[in-house]
C-alpha cells in the first residue's frame, strides 16, 4: 500500500525528498498542502484531523507583537478584496506572561490547520523556564527547514542588483536547543546540538530544492574549522549527500568569510545551507542587501506542518503604529501560503501587483528610501490588483 501511494506522489519543490522518496510526477491539481496531510504515509505522531471545508482552507494567524497586528490587517483586506479562499483563526500569544499556555494552543489551531501564517512574537519575560515562542513554535511542530527566497526588486536603489540567492536552514536545534545551565557560580555553559539525522533532512532538503528550482550550486555554510565535532558533522553529511546529486556543485565555506563574500560578491551565491544560528545571521545580511527588513517572506517547513512569516523575524516595535511599517513582508509571506495551498491564481495575482507597485509605480515606504505610507502601499497594490482582474481605472 505504502508502495503504490508512494509511486503517486511528486516530490514538493519546497519539501523535496524531506518526506517522500519517490521523485514519480503527481496530478499537477495536487497542491503542496494536500501532499502534506492527505497521504498517510511516514506518520509519526497521532494528528489532529485538518480543517478543510469545501474548498475553503482554516489558516492559523498569529499576529504577534509590533509592526504584526497591522500587517495581518493588511493582508486580510487584501485577500478580502480578492475573495481568497481562506478562513483565518486568529490566536493571540501575550508576551508578558510566565507560562506557555499561549504558545500551546496556537501549536494546536496550526496542528488542526496544517498550515500557519505568522508575525514574530515576543517572548518579554527573560525567566530561564520560560522558551522563546518562535522556537518553541518551530521545534513543536518538527519544523525543520526554513528557507528565504531572496531575490532582488529592481524598481529599489540598493549596491547590488540581480541577486537571487535561496537560504535553506536547519530550523530545530543547533544554537537555538535552548539547552543552558550554570555548571558552577559565574560560569554558563550552553549546548550547541547537531544530529546525523536532522543534519541529513535538511541537507537533502537543500539539495532537492535546488533540483527542482532549477539551481545550479549548493554551498555549505560552516566552523567547522573550530567546531570540529559539531559543524564537521553538518558539513560531512552534506558532503556525502552531494555525491547523490552530480548534476549540482557542492562547496563549502566559513562563516565568517562567507558574510564578507555575500557584501562583496554576492552573485556567486546560489543555494545556500547552513546551520541554525549562520542561516539567522546570513538572513540578515541578505536582507539588508536586497532593501532591508520589509521586503523578504520566510517559510518553515515540516513534514506535516508550514508557517509563514517575514523573513528578518524583527518586531519592528519602534516603528508600530505609525503608519510607516513596510508591509511587503507580510504579503509576501501571505502569498508564499497562498502557493502552498494551492491556490496559486490568487497568488500570482499578488505577486504581480507587489512586483508593479515596487518596479513600475515605485510606491514604497521610508525604509527603502520612498515616501508612502503603509497604507499608500496597500492602496497601491489594490489598485494593481484591480486593474490586474479588470476592474482598473
Amino acid at each position: 500500500m505504502a508502495v503504490r501511494l508512494l509511486s503517486k506522489l511528486k516530490l514538493i519543490p519546497e519539501l523535496g525528498g524531506a518526506a517522500y522518496s519517490s521523485s514519480a510526477a503527481a496530478p499537477a491539481t495536487v497542491s503542496d498542502f494536500d501532499i502534506q496531510h492527505k497521504t498517510p504515509v511516514i506518520r509519526k505522531q497521532s494528528h489532529i484531523p485538518k480543517a478543510h471545508y469545501g474548498g475553503r482552507h482554516a489558516v492559523t494567524m498569529l499576529p504577534g507583537g509590533g509592526i504584526g497586528p497591522e500587517c495581518m490587517g493588511y493582508v486580510r483586506d487584501i485577500f478580502k478584496y480578492i475573495g481568497a479562499p481562506v478562513d483565518f483563526e486568529v490566536v493571540d500569544i501575550d508576551p508578558d506572561v510566565d507560562n506557555d499556555e499561549d504558545v500551546q494552543y496556537a501549536i494546536t489551531t496550526i496542528k488542526r490547520n496544517g498550515v500557519g501564517l505568522k508575525g514574530n512574537i515576543e517572548t518579554k519575560s527573560e525567566a530561564a523556564y520560560v522558551t522563546s515562542r518562535n522556537v518553541a513554535l518551530r521545534n513543536e511542530l518538527d519544523m525543520y527547514a526554513y528557507v528565504m527566497h531572496c531575490k532582488s526588486y529592481p524598481g529599489l536603489d540598493t549596491r547590488h542588483k540581480d541577486i537571487d540567492v535561496a537560504i535553506i536552514r536547519q530550523n530545530t536545534e543547533g544554537e537555538y536547543a535552548m539547552l543552558e545551565h550554570e555548571s558552577v557560580h559565574g560560569v554558563i555553559e550552553s549546548m550547541k546540538v547537531v544530529t546525523a539525522s536532522n543534519s541529513e533532512r535538511v541537507a537533502r532538503f537543500a539539495f532537492e530544492y535546488a533540483k527542482k528550482n532549477g539551481r545550479k550550486k549548493v554551498t555549505t555554510v560552516h566552523k567547522a574549522n573550530i567546531m570540529k565535532i559539531s559543524d564537521g558533522l553538518f558539513l560531512e553529511t552534506s558532503r556525502r549527500l552531494a555525491k547523490e546529486y552530480p548534476e549540482l556543485e557542492h562547496n563549502d565555506m566559513i562563516i565568517d568569510n562567507c558574510c564578507m563574500q555575500l557584501v562583496a560578491k554576492p552573485h556567486q551565491f546560489d543555494v545556500m545551507l547552513m546551520t541554525n544560528l549562520y542561516g539567522s545571521i546570513v538572513s540578515n545580511v541578505v536582507c539588508g542587501l536586497l532593501g532591508g527588513a520589509g521586503l523578504l517572506s520566510g517559510r518553515n517547513y515540516g513534514e506535516h506542518y508550514a508557517v509563514f512569516e517575514p523573513g528578518t523575524r524583527n518586531t519592528g516595535t519602534a516603528i508600530a503604529g505609525k503608519n510607516i511599517a513596510n508591509p511587503i513582508a507580510m504579503i509576501n509571506a501571505s502569498v508564499d501560503m497562498l502557493e502552498h495551498l494551492g491556490h496559486h491564481f490568487h497568488a500570482d495575482l499578488i505577486r504581480g501587483a507587489v512586483t508593479k507597485t515596487i518596479n513600475v509605480d515605485r510606491i514604497f515606504t521610508p525604509d527603502v528610501g520612498g515616501t508612502a505610507s503603509s497604507t499608500d502601499v496597500v492602496k497601491a497594490i489594490i489598485g494593481n490588483i484591480g486593474q490586474g482582474l479588470g476592474h482598473g481605472h
